[in-house]
């Protein structure tokens, strides 16, 4: 708009200074034009400083459109923004619903059979009480007297051997064998001080009631002999006038040990040590002993009159049970 303002001006002042200026109307030479007769208008502004100047030209008519311009270039990528704030957390699903039941499973093999249990062993029970015998019947009739005897007839055959009676009951357990062997103070143990030392065993130098046969002898008057191999059940006691301990000693072929778990005592006092205990030997011909046991600290005083004026005796009873 411009332009074209400088350019109606431009015409007005030349049409006003005909004489000096001619020119031809171009109208691709607008610009040219323009610039050329502002020239001119400048010149003949000024010698004709004292001309009046004319009334304003009609607006000229909108110029068409022109050509529209080629693309520009296509612009560089800009920088990446900033990361945005992180959003609000979305509100909670609805649940889901509940699905299918699944197929069912295929059966599993048949286990391999177990291993045989172990046989149960159960105890015999006792045989029952045998029967009472029945009442004899009555006599029969005496039969009429017969002839004179006949001649002996002949011996018949042996008849076949009865059945096996029953077993009778199984009697209580029993005495197999038995001594008994003791000792008289003040004569035994000994005739001079009575002492028994640690380690010393106690005498029983005489012979009292045995079974007959008896596997159970006096090796001497200290030890003495179990031929058999089993089970004993053996009684001791002699009277002391000190505090002190006995204990019972097997030999079982290489020499007497002391048998712990007999060990018997007295704290205080004048009376009886008193034993009795269990011994099971392993090989024949064990020999047994009661001793004052290795590890006393004092020897045993064996009374010779113990409560009076009579001798007292010693015992040593063994019994074989089993």
């Amino acid at each position: 708009m411009s332009t074209c303002r400088i350019a109606m001006k431009s015409l007005f002042l030349i049409l006003l200074s005909m004489a000096s200026t001619t020119f031809a109307y171009e109208p691709n030479q607008t610009n040219m034009l323009v610039t050329k007769e502002h020239s001119s208008s400048s010149s003949s502004s000024s010698s004709s400083e004292t001309s009046k100047r004319g009334p304003r030209g009609h607006k000229g008519k909108k110029g068409e459109k022109g050509d529209k311009g080629p693309r520009g270039h296509k612009g560089h990528k800009g920088d990446r923004g900033h990361q945005g704030p992180r959003g609000h957390k979305g509100d909670k699903g609805d649940r889901g619903h509940h699905g299918k039941e699944g197929h069912r499973g295929h059966r599993g093999k048949k286990g391999s059979r177990g291993p045989q249990g172990l046989i149960g062993v159960g105890l015999q029970g006792p045989q029952g009480i045998p029967g009472l015998a029945g009442a004899i019947g009555p006599a029969g009739a005496a039969g009429p007297a017969g002839g004179a005897t006949g001649a002996t007839g002949a011996s018949g055959a042996t008849g076949a051997t009865g059945a096996t009676g029953a077993t009778g009951a199984t009697g209580t357990g029993g005495v197999i064998d038995f001594a008994d062997f003791y000792a008289i103070m003040p004569t035994d143990n000994p005739a001079a001080s009575h002492f028994v030392d640690a380690g010393t065993d106690v005498e029983f130098p005489h012979a009292g009631p045995a079974a007959a046969g008896t596997g159970i002898t006096a090796f001497s008057n200290t030890e003495f002999n179990l031929a058999a191999i089993g089970t004993y059940q053996v009684l001791f006691q002699v009277s002391v006038s000190t505090s002190g301990q006995l204990v019972l000693a097997l030999d079982s072929g290489a020499g007497l040990a002391e048998l712990a778990y007999t060990v018997v005592g007295r704290a205080t006092g004048t009376n009886q040590i008193v034993g009795m205990a269990l011994v099971t030997t392993t090989v024949i011909n064990s020999k047994l002993a009661v001793q004052n046991p290795t590890g006393s600290a004092v020897s045993l005083i064996v009374t010779p009159d113990a409560g009076g004026v009579d001798p007292v005796s010693a015992h040593l009873v063994i019994m074989r049970i089993q």
